[in-house]
């Protein structure tokens, strides 16, 4: 590709010549004593040999697009050779009998987006619109996996290969992770085409590895002896943090979180902001009058404005130390704190509640989302068929 360009007119003055270009020529001319000297080819309009003052030699093609005289230089001689330096020229050639301006293009080019910049636009207009602790996951994989690969490439140079190459590389140790990483940087070409940046997402068709989606629920004795374990638990405010997720099945990150502004304590109910649930809409659930204990309690062992306060008044970072510990003194193996969302959900439906009712107290926004429990009816379905068959009487007859 053409490496440099300038405008029509040289700073000093120019000798110009025609014959036609060869290497020899090109080899042979000498230097002026001042500015520059160019041969033009006497077979390719436009196009010549630059010769400078301190003998560097150089391809150009002058052109003129729009009313203007254009001058774009093709390369430097001997990398480029007179006949690789003809056929770039006959290509810009070509570029300018169709309107284009190869200067211009190559301006334009240079200054397009980066990967880098990409980031940078997808941190400022799109992470604020994420919950925070997703918005934290996908800042990381940007940090951790996506520049490092890829943060000097141009947006417009992006290419499937890339993405296939950049998820290959994290699949080696975290499969799990590449799945997340590409869905990220997918994310982000999407909002690059409406930019105006590209035209097509490269990652749309990237590469998964198969994921096995894990449901953990607690049985009701597991539950009861967790329980015991959260109340017993030295660390009170963690341990009713998780005793809260629990018993309303939201998010760690709503959780943990909670301001005392969300309740309505006489009412009984919760509404979170549309800034702070997964689904970015508003999600008003009421609770158990165990909940309301709950925050009684915390009522009048703290202040401020987090429920569940951490160091100098920020909301509590982290329970994964008690969770550690609590599930040690009840025996749970295997167990995430997000399956007491589950264990929320399948009580919830094991107790006869309908689907839409565990989906508004879960918060979710679709009813497939809620639909991965839709398992845990089977036995109250069965129960059901029984129940008809036998008023029709079929066994009777």
């Amino acid at each position: 590709m053409p490496s440099t360009s300038s405008s029509m007119t040289d700073t000093v003055r120019t000798q110009n010549e025609k014959q036609k270009l060869s290497d020899q020529i090109a080899r042979e001319t000498q230097p002026p004593a001042a500015g520059n000297r160019i041969v033009y080819d006497s077979k390719l309009s436009g196009f010549g040999l630059r010769v400078t003052a301190k003998g560097v030699r150089s391809f150009v093609l002058n052109y003129r697009v729009k009313g203007r005289e254009r001058r774009i230089t093709i390369g430097q001689y001997p990398a480029w050779t007179v006949l690789a330096a003809r056929k770039q020229a006959e290509q810009l050639r070509r570029s300018v009998d169709l309107g284009l301006d190869p200067l211009e293009e190559r301006v334009a080019e240079r200054s397009a987006p980066t990967v880098r910049d990409l980031f940078d636009r997808y941190a400022k207009e799109h992470l604020p619109t994420k919950a925070p602790r997703s918005a934290a996951d996908d800042r990381s994989m940007w940090i951790k996996d996506i520049l490092p690969a890829l943060a000097a490439k141009k947006v417009s140079d992006l290419c499937p290969q890339d993405c296939d190459e950049l998820h290959r590389t994290i699949s080696l140790d975290r499969p799990t992770r590449a799945n997340r990483v590409i869905e990220v940087l997918r994310k982000a070409l999407n909002l690059a085409i409406r930019w105006g940046w590209i035209e097509r997402n490269v990652a749309s068709g990237a590469r998964r590895n198969p994921e096995l989606k894990r449901t953990r629920y607690l049985s009701r004795k597991e539950v009861a002896k967790l329980i015991e374990a959260l109340e017993s638990h030295q660390e009170r405010t963690s341990a009713d943090a998780l005793l809260f997720m629990l018993l309303t099945g939201c998010r760690r990150s709503e959780a943990l979180n909670a301001r005392w502004d969300q309740f309505d304590l006489e009412r009984r109910v919760w509404t979170k902001a549309s800034s702070e649930t997964k689904q970015r809409r508003e999600h008003r659930v009421p609770y158990s009058e165990t909940v309301a204990e709950i925050l009684q309690r915390r009522r009048a062992e703290t202040e401020g404005t987090y429920i569940y306060p951490g160091r100098l008044g920020a909301p509590l970072a982290d329970v994964r130390r008690t969770w550690k510990s609590v599930c040690e003194v009840a025996g749970l193996d295997h167990v995430r704190i997000h399956d007491l969302r589950h264990t929320f959900a399948s009580i919830a439906a094991s107790s006869g509640q309908s689907l839409y009712i565990v989906g508004q107290l879960l918060g979710h926004s679709s009813p497939q989302t809620t639909k991965r429990y839709a398992s845990l009816y089977d036995d109250t379905l069965r129960s059901a068929a029984e129940g008809v068959s036998a008023a029709i009487g079929f066994r009777e007859r």
